[in-house]
């Protein structure tokens, strides 16, 4: 009996060593996995969930007073760049543009009188011209006579006053006709100055006019209308917000210590907590702040106390996205996120080195009214001049 038991022993140990050892190999390969993947994969990247949709919030607004006849837009609908958002009473503005009309045609009318007036005085020299030369041949058909006492000498006296009334009357002539021209010479009737100014106040009136209508300088969808009917704006009055939400970004704020190996142009994938991980996105990241978000608060952190703790500081990156797939899987701003920034490649620039030249955001929904403008003050001013 105590033989048997002596002899089962060993093989007792033996089992146990074996499962030790396996148990040490898979930690051992446990542990080489998780190294190589520390050394390999995460520690080439820089991972947030501290990261939000951020896009810009444009702030429309009346650029003349007036009060609201029409409200074209309401919260959430989409507009287009140009669509009508809204209009204003314009029955003061027409008013004032039909007198700018008004007055542009008799400023037209009147520089024409003028330019007959400098041609009639051109006329009027030209007639004191040939006075002038009249009365010098009689002085000079007179005054032989006079030695010979064929003429009076009161004859003689007259004819030398003629002569000096005549040469009177055409440098009075000569006057008038330069300060006529002074009016008109040198310039087309489209630019005179008289036309140019009266041109001026109808296009101020006519923008006047176009601008009791409101129209959106961008597409995006309509957010924070607070603009109601019967509601009397005044200028720069903000009235509602436009989100263009196809250009919206990510603003990840990644820790001071995350900060070493970030670079312009590293790529970038998102989760948002909108999709979840079915909806995976791709951007890079374009931008670094200049300051950490406490720098930038209203009330700045003042450290140079006695209970001064040490905080770690987030600094936020700007992270662009692949349009298609905002397009494809629409985003709203302030929507949370999950970043992983690639950081493998880190050749890039840490901050921009070179200023920025092209033009990031433009419109064009306010240059069509000054053409217009022009047009119809172009048209007034042909047909009151006897060309349209």
């Amino acid at each position: 009996m105590n033989t048997t038991a002596n002899e089962s022993t060993p093989a007792g140990n033996g089992g146990r060593t074996r499962m030790l050892l396996t148990l040490s190999g898979i930690i051992l390969v446990l542990a080489t996995a998780w190294i190589a993947l520390e050394i390999l994969v995460f520690s080439k990247r820089e991972k947030t969930d501290d990261a939000y949709v951020i896009g810009n919030q444009v702030r429309v607004s009346a650029q003349v007073g007036g009060t609201v006849v029409q409200v074209l837009a309401r919260n959430t609908s989409r507009v287009t760049a140009g669509q009508p958002l809204l209009r204003l009473d314009d029955t003061d503005a027409r008013q004032a543009l039909q007198r700018a009309a008004a007055h542009l045609a008799q400023t037209v009318r009147q520089v024409q009188q003028q330019q007959a007036q400098s041609v009639q005085f051109e006329a009027l020299v030209t007639e004191r011209q040939l006075q002038l030369a009249r009365a010098g041949e009689d002085l000079a058909q007179r005054e032989p006579l006079l030695a010979e006492q064929a003429v009076a000498g009161e004859e003689v006296r007259h004819a030398r006053e003629a002569v000096a009334l005549a040469r009177a009357l055409l440098t009075q002539a000569r006057q008038q006709s330069a300060a006529a021209r002074a009016l008109v010479a040198g310039v087309a009737l489209e630019d005179n100055p008289s036309v140019l100014a009266a041109r001026t106040a109808y296009r101020d009136a006519w923008l006047q006019l176009h601008r009791t209508t409101v129209v959106a300088p961008l597409g995006g969808y309509v957010a924070q209308r607070s603009v109601q009917l019967g509601q009397h704006v005044a200028p720069g009055e903000t009235l509602l917000a436009i989100i263009p939400l196809q250009d919206v970004w990510l603003e990840a704020n990644f820790k001071e210590a995350q900060l070493r190996n970030l670079r312009l142009g590293q790529p970038a994938t998102i989760v948002s907590d909108l999709y979840g991980g079915d909806v995976v996105f791709h951007g890079h990241v374009i931008g670094m702040s200049a300051g950490t978000g406490a720098a930038f608060a209203l009330l700045p952190p003042q450290n140079a106390t006695g209970n001064w703790i040490k905080v770690v500081q987030r600094v936020p990156v700007k992270i662009a996205l692949d349009p298609a797939e905002l397009a494809a899987h629409p985003l709203r701003v302030g929507l949370s996120t999950t970043i992983k920034v690639d950081t493998r490649d880190r050749s890039g620039q840490v901050l921009a080195t070179e200023p920025v030249a092209d033009v990031h955001e433009t419109t064009d929904s306010y240059s069509g009214d000054l053409a217009e403008a022009d047009a119809e003050a172009l048209r007034i001013i042909r047909q009151n001049a006897g060309r349209g």
